[in-house]
Parts: C-alpha cells; structure tokens; sequence
C-alpha cells in the first residue's frame, strides 16, 4: 500500500513537470521570474513546476473579432463588425512576452481603434459601403504594421465584414446605386436601338444602290434581248400559240393564244 501511494505522487509530479508544445505555437520556459530567450519548438519538456513555467504562444494566424463605430469624414458614425488577422513572429515570442505579456491582444485592439479612426476619418460614409471598403481595409492594415511590426506583430489583414449605414443615408446610397443601374439599362437599350436603326440604314442603302445599279443597266439594247429570248422560249412550247409583234427586231406587244 505504501509503494502504491509512493508510486502515485511520482507519477503526480512527472505528470505535473511534463509539458507539451502543440503544432502552431512555441514555448518559451520562465525560471524564478526570468524567461528563457530560446525558443521551444513543438514537442514534450520536462521542467521543474516549482521553480520554472512554460508559457505557449501560438504563432498562427489569429483571427480578432472586434465590433466599433467608425467616424467618416462627414461626421456619421458607421457601426461595422470587424476581423483582424494575425500572427506573432515565431522568433519574435520572447520580447512579446517581455515587453507587452500573454494578454497582447488589448494592444492590438487599441492599436486598431487609433489606425481605424485615422483612416475611415479620411472617407465619406458611402466610401464605406461601396467599392472603396477594400482600400479602407488595405490603409488600416498598414498604419497597423506600421506599429506592430517592431513589436513582433505581423497584421494579415482587416476585414471589414459588416457596414450600418445610419437608416436614412442607407435608402439614400440604395435609391442612388437603384438609379445608376436603371441609366445603364437605359444606355444599353439606346445603344441596342442606335444599332438596329444603323442596321437598317445599311439594309436600305444597299437595295437602293442595287436598284439603281440594275436600272443603270436595262438599256434598251439588254431589252430587246431579253424579248427575243423570251420568244424564243415560248416557240418552243409544244401548245398551238399566235404571236404578234411590230415586227421591229422582236420588240413591242407580244400575243400569245393557245
């Protein structure tokens, strides 16, 4: 019995001094208030619980979640759900823990709200909620990296995944945007119209010109031909028949009784 429990707190303490770093984070090992600048890769440590931690960081990327209103340059307020992507650079997790400790995220936050401020300030409300939200998004990571990276902070990007409009700037962008696409519909029929009215220009331009150029053409002596050859066919027929000309060259009235 007394084996037993000897066996049992050993195997308390070896549980208690074993530590496993999972993939996507490191660890770095505090001993008596002072942390280790090497970095632990992935992998179990054993470590004396008494005098030393193991503090894991993870070092994939994480998404931050924030809601906020945003001021626009023409003083409305938009309220937007925000994402943040990022991560801490691997070799970067020891002066992390240092300078700024394991609750990072508060820095990020605020450092978001200031570069975020900065930015939308510089845009109208309905920039926001049109095409120019993605250069909204692009302006703000970068005042962000601009302040992070020194501190090991890499922002991936932000996400601006939801904009409210105050209500009646919202009918007034949708009734806008609701018009636009009514002018492009109209454009394009006028368009289609102009094309068709040029088609038939075209069509009757060109039966004019051959009208013209087939009565350029019946002379009188293509005439007469025509005539004879048309006698012609018609003595050939086998039924009895009476033709009676001027008798100028085939040409004149032409009689046929059967």
């Amino acid at each position: 019995m007394r084996t037993t429990k000897i066996l049992g707190i050993i195997a308390v303490l070896l549980l208690s001094s074993c530590s496993i770093i999972r993939q996507g984070e490191v660890g770095s090992k505090r001993t008596l208030g002072r942390l280790n600048t090497k970095i632990m890769p992935p992998g179990p440590y054993l470590y004396n619980p008494f005098t030393t931690r193991i503090l894991k960081t993870p070092v994939q990327s994480v998404n931050l979640e924030m809601n906020l209103e945003l001021p626009s340059q023409d003083g409305l307020t938009i309220n937007s759900d925000i994402s943040i992507l990022y991560h801490i650079k691997k070799e970067k997790v020891p002066m992390v823990l240092e300078n700024i400790g394991i609750q990072y995220e508060t820095i990020i936050r605020n450092v978001f709200r200031s570069s975020a401020a900065d930015v939308c300030a510089k845009f109208l409300a309905k920039d926001m909620y049109s095409g120019a939200r993605a250069e909204i998004e692009k302006q703000i990571a970068l005042s962000m990296n601009n302040i992070l990276s020194e501190r090991g902070f890499v922002i991936e990007a932000v996400l601006l995944k939801s904009i409210r409009l105050p209500e009646g700037l919202s009918r007034a962008i949708e009734s806008k945007l609701r018009a636009e696409q009514e002018a492009q519909q109209m454009e394009f029929v006028l368009q289609k119209e102009q094309k068709e009215a040029e088609r038939k220009t075209i069509e009757a331009k060109g039966t004019r010109d051959a009208n013209v150029i087939l009565s350029e053409g019946l002379t009188d002596k293509i005439l007469e031909l025509r005539k004879i050859e048309a006698l012609q066919q018609i003595s050939t027929s086998s039924n009895a028949k009476v033709i009676i000309t001027d008798g100028k060259s085939g040409t004149g009235q032409v009689l046929i009784q059967d």
